[in-house]
């Protein structure tokens, strides 16, 4: 299996060929591609070195599937060039998620809907993944009417430079600035740029992505997207509102039957989510689970994950292996 890896030496690729070697994705040649910068650098894979290659080498190697996570614009020009050549692609930006040519896939909700002629295949965003990873299920059963969502979102979902400002402030030097304020002590309500409406794109994008996932239009969702001075990992406060009537041994049962949902609801025991245990996981952690008592069929959930996993790397992985299980690839 020859598989390129588009951004190998950026944060989310390099857990990419973390998880590729965990999950024993059968490798037979890697193709490590990144911007000019780094090309005739080395990547770390298998027990031995690669070297970093260009976008044209990549392509013109013509690779069995490959693994895009190298922003928007380099998506939207080049994805399309593998795709043409007969390479599958995953991709992790944002520039095919809403495409209705091209499926939105979570491999827990959806895989089912991959086809043999899909070659370009939407990764989504990290704060929707772990979303709908736990409201999915619960929308099978009881119906999903409204949900309100706060994140409280990683600076490793910027990428390094958000992680270089928050070291560099607490070690009292004067980084560059990857966002307009300190981020150190401090909580930003802004990830992404703000449209027209006054929601940000982060937010817009996890409206959008939880209806076309879970497709169903009627859900209707509302977001504000907070940047914290965490590392490990996305936190998002759930207040989901149902069309039916459910108990909490219901919700607790489906919750823990659920592939890929791991749940952490003792609060007896001070047991719940956070990003410090997620860190360096693949599942998604759901707790302090309780009724809204303001109104009817209302539920309050607490989820947590390693947005770099589970809300990138690992989902990317995860499709390539059902495209692998259905023949697609290899």
């Amino acid at each position: 299996m020859r598989i390129a890896v588009v951004g190998a030496t950026g944060m989310v690729g390099q857990v990419i060929l973390k998880v590729l070697a965990e999950r024993n994705f059968p490798v037979t040649e890697l193709l490590p591609v990144a911007s000019a910068r780094s090309v005739g650098k080395k990547v770390v894979f298998g027990g031995r070195e690669w070297d970093v290659i260009s976008l044209e080498q990549g392509l013109a190697a013509s690779p069995d599937i490959a693994l895009f996570s190298a922003g928007g614009a380099t998506s939207l020009e080049w994805a399309p060039k593998f795709a043409a050549a007969g390479t599958k692609v995953v991709d992790n930006s944002s520039v095919w998620r809403m495409d209705p040519t091209k499926k939105l896939i979570v491999p827990e909700i959806n895989a089912h809907s991959i086809a043999a002629e899909d070659m370009i295949i939407a990764n989504p965003n990290c704060s929707t993944i772990q979303l709908v990873m736990a409201l999915n299920p619960l929308h099978q059963v009881f119906g999903v009417k409204r949900v309100i969502v706060s994140t409280y979102q990683s600076v490793t979902g910027t990428g390094k430079a958000a992680v270089d400002q928050l070291e560099g402030e607490r070690e009292g030097i004067n980084p560059e600035m990857a966002y307009p304020y300190v981020i150190d002590r401090n909580c930003i309500p802004h990830c992404d740029t703000f449209l027209d409406n006054d929601y940000t794109k982060e937010e817009m994008k996890m409206t959008q992505e939880t209806v076309k996932i879970m497709g169903d239009e009627k859900i209707k969702l509302s977001a504000t997207a907070v940047r914290v001075p965490v590392q490990g990992g996305h936190s998002e406060s759930v207040n989901v509102e149902f069309e039916r009537e459910y108990t909490m041994e219901e919700v607790r049962k489906l919750l823990s039957q659920t592939p890929g949902v791991t749940l952490q609801d003792r609060p007896e025991f001070n047991t719940y989510p956070m990003p410090l245990m997620a860190e360096g996981k693949n599942d998604v952690f759901v707790g302090r689970l309780r009724r809204d008592f303001t109104t009817d069929n209302a539920l309050h959930m607490w989820i947590v994950s390693d947005n770099l996993r589970k809300g990138a790397a690992t989902n990317t992985i995860q499709i390539a292996e059902v495209l692998l299980a259905k023949g697609y690839i290899g």
